[in-house]
Order: structure tokens, then C-alpha cells, then sequence
């Protein structure tokens, strides 16, 4: 079965998040989502990967169904699978999702009861529910502050759990207060630490740079560029895009978003023709 978003960001470090990443940032936008095997192996080289782990992680992942090879004489090129563009386009929603600036108050729970020996699809769903920002109330409850209805359906009817697995969408009355319910089920200081971290690392590479970058080749801003998004991905899986209301003073997310979206932009200049022209 392919695996999803989720799974794969689970893997950073690995050769097969680099190839993931570089297909669903380049490859699926620039060209069409297929790519020869030489660029493929040109592109990673430049990202530190042998040729070796390259082509032993691209051949394990066409096994888990994200890619297809087609030859042409001794040449061949792999290209993404719908099912591997459609968790891409999902995943590109998530990672780039704006904050909620006029929430309406309403929170998302899912209530579930799995019993122990379908632990390992309570597992799975547990991770999912983390992905898309849900955080853990109570024992088999879980709160949000977006509306996932949608996504969740689908997920909940592909695990076959529908008949355990309940949704309700409404107003906190009474007891805990919203940021009390915050307090319980996220981790903010951790994270609000982990992104100054991000913005100040970042911010010293960058600062006053803007004509360097001009000058920077198309090979350096790609690198660059890729790293950048690299260390800032793991955020969504961490974030669960609260509302500004119910977020710190200060938050420091907003920053590293701000300057991620600025010098991903910035560092596009001339990419597209870099990669058209392999």
C-alpha cells in the first residue's frame, strides 16, 4: 500500500525524504512529474546522495507504488503515480496552510473505540490525527481547531473503522476554558522553541544577503533552497495551526513562516529554467 505524507516525514534524514521532497517541490511543478534517472541522480548528488542509495531508494519506492519506470532504449525515467500525486497535493495543503485569523470558536473532536487487538490501526489513526492537528483530550478523544470532516471521512473509510469512529463539531461550554484545552493537548513551548531555533539560524544566513542571493548559481539555490524547506516541513506535523487567539503573545511560528515563504520565493529565481534545461 503507499504510504502516506505522513509516513514519509517521518523518514527525514532518509534518502527516500530527499527523493520524496524533491519530487513533489520540483519534479511534479517543473516537469510534469517525470524525471530521466540521470537527472534524478544528478539532482541528489547535489543534495549529498550517492548514486548507490540513490538508486536503491528510488527502486524501493517504486516498489511501495509511488513511482512507475518507463524505458525508452537503454534510458528510463520514473514518474509519480496518481496515487502519489494525489498525497502530494494533500501534503502541499498542509504544509502551507495559512493561519486561522478569525476562528469561529467551534472546535473538531473525533471519538474513537478500537479495542486492543486492532491496536495497530488505533496507532495509525493516532498518527493521522496528529498530522492533521488534532491533539489528545482524553482517552480516544481528540480535538481540533479546523474542520477536517472531509479529510477525515476518507480516511476513517479506507482504515475501515467507520463504525468506530465518531465526529462532532461544536462550541466549548463551561469547565476549561479554550486555553486550558490548548494547555492540555499541545506542547507550545516546546515547539515556540523550535521555531525561534528555525528563525534565528536561518535569519543569520540570510540577513542582508538579498544581493548574494542574486548572484548565488542555479545549483546553489537550489541546495539552498531545498534545505531550507527541508528543516522547515517537520513543523506541520508538530503545528497544529491554532488559531492567532489562542496562541502566545510573540508567536514565534508567524516569523519562520514569513521568512520560509520569503526566501523560498526568493530562491525560486531561475529554477524552472534549471530544471526544464537537465
Amino acid at each position: 500500500m503507499l504510504p502516506d505524507l505522513q509516513t514519509v516525514t517521518e523518514t527525514k534524514g532518509s534518502t527516500q525524504f530527499f527523493v520524496f521532497n524533491l519530487f513533489a517541490d520540483y519534479i511534479l511543478p517543473y516537469k510534469d512529474g517525470w524525471a530521466w534517472t540521470h537527472e534524478l541522480l544528478y539532482l541528489l548528488n547535489l543534495l549529498g546522495v550517492s548514486d548507490r542509495a540513490a538508486r536503491t531508494t528510488l527502486s524501493r519506492m517504486k516498489q511501495q507504488g509511488w513511482f512507475e519506470t518507463i524505458k525508452d532504449g537503454r534510458r528510463s525515467r520514473y514518474e509519480i503515480t496518481s496515487q502519489g500525486r494525489e498525497i502530494i497535493a494533500q501534503g502541499g495543503k498542509r504544509i502551507f496552510e495559512t493561519p486561522i485569523d478569525n476562528w469561529d470558536g467551534d472546535w473538531q473532536v473525533v471519538v474513537y473505540s478500537l479495542p486492543e487487538e486492532k491496536r495497530p490501526l488505533r496507532n495509525e489513526l493516532r498518527k493521522k490525527l496528529v498530522w492533521f492537528g488534532f491533539g489528545n483530550l482524553a482517552p480516544g478523544t481528540w480535538i481540533g481547531a479546523h474542520n477536517r470532516q472531509v479529510e477525515l471521512e476518507k480516511i476513517v473509510t479506507e482504515m475501515g473503522i467507520r463504525a468506530q469512529v465518531s465526529l462532532f463539531n461544536g462550541r466549548r461550554v463551561g469547565l476549561m476554558t479554550d486555553n486550558e484545552i490548548v494547555a492540555k493537548c499541545w506542547d507550545l513551548e516546546t515547539l515556540e522553541q523550535a521555531y525561534a531555533e528555525f528563525v534565528s539560524r536561518w535569519e543569520t544566513r540570510f540577513e542582508g544577503r538579498d544581493a548574494q542571493i542574486a548572484t548565488m548559481s542555479a545549483e546553489e539555490r537550489f541546495r539552498t533552497r531545498f534545505m531550507l524547506t527541508f528543516e522547515f516541513q517537520p513543523f506541520p506535523r508538530q503545528d497544529p495551526n491554532l488559531p492567532t487567539i489562542l496562541l502566545p503573545k510573540d508567536w514565534p511560528g508567524f516569523d519562520a513562516r514569513r521568512l520560509f515563504t520569503a526566501y523560498r520565493l526568493k530562491l525560486n529565481e531561475g529554477l524552472p529554467e534549471f530544471f526544464q534545461n537537465l
